[in-house]
């Protein structure tokens, strides 16, 4: 999440709902959603929550990949640098 991402109330995006997502299309970053002064919701350009999904399916391969090699369970490295281009590609 970026470091000090924008913040409406939850009023401001009942009164102009097509502004907050145009906002958010055009910022690439989070939309922080606030109800009675805390954060209630975030709000993601689809672009955005896509990028998110494919870096946490990385994370998750190479979470795996570190337990098998851990109890001696591995593949080929050209293999994997194969899969991994394939997924990159794909971004």
């Amino acid at each position: 999440m970026a470091k000090n991402p924008t913040k409406i109330p939850v009023s401001d995006l009942r009164q102009d709902a097509s502004a907050t997502l145009k906002r958010v299309r055009k910022s690439k970053g989070p939309l922080i959603v606030t109800q009675r002064g805390r954060p209630a919701a975030v709000l993601l350009s689809v672009d955005a929550y896509e990028k998110g999904e494919q870096e946490r399916e990385i994370l998750k391969l190479l979470a795996l990949g570190e337990r098998e090699i851990a109890v001696g369970k591995g593949y080929d490295l050209d293999d994997v640098l194969a899969e991994a281009d394939e997924l990159l590609s794909k971004a």
